[in-house]
């Protein structure tokens, strides 16, 4: 692929949305491009993740670890990040990536992406804005359930009292 389709495919990605086109370029050209055969494992459950990566062709099944082996709960294909998180912190992968065919990844490490928004902080303010935006979003998509489960602890409670008050 050349620059230009790699500047394009993350301009696609939420995380990197608000970047401009020379942030792109700059991300991109300093960014690694790899490869993969089908079958060929991205990385497995619970390794170090120390970036990013950008799917630009292929597809890839997301498996997680059962008492029977791994499972897939997903299948990504292009314009997929994977390790959003481990791009501003490190941590470990939450599953197994292997590729179902032939993919090509765009591989942002972390600490390319700390020298992108240390050499320009409107990203890093955009950046903190937008998750803060989705933790946001994610309470109140779990305030109903919050209060499902407060109600359903009262119900309990009740419960246990009536029945001690019968013994």
């Amino acid at each position: 692929m050349s620059l230009a389709q790699d500047i394009a495919i993350l301009n696609q990605i939420p995380m990197l949305s608000d970047f401009q086109d020379d942030q792109l370029r700059l991300l991109a050209f300093s960014a690694e491009s790899m490869d993969y055969s089908r079958g060929q494992r991205l990385f497995d459950q619970d390794d170090r993740a120390d970036g990013g990566l950008v799917i630009t062709s292929g597809m890839v099944s997301l498996q997680t670890r059962s008492a029977d082996g791994f499972v897939e709960v997903d299948r990504v294909g292009p314009g997929t990040l994977l390790g959003e998180t481990a791009l501003l912190a490190e941590n470990r992968r939450p599953c197994r990536a292997e590729a179902t065919e032939a993919v090509r990844i765009i591989r942002i490490r972390r600490a390319l992406f700390k020298r992108m928004i240390q050499e320009y902080p409107e990203l890093a303010q955009r950046l903190l804005d937008q998750r803060a935006s989705n933790f946001r979003n994610t309470v109140a998509a779990l305030k109903p359930i919050g209060d499902k489960m407060a109600e359903l602890e009262q119900i309990n409670a009740e419960r246990r009292v009536r029945n001690d008050d019968k013994s």
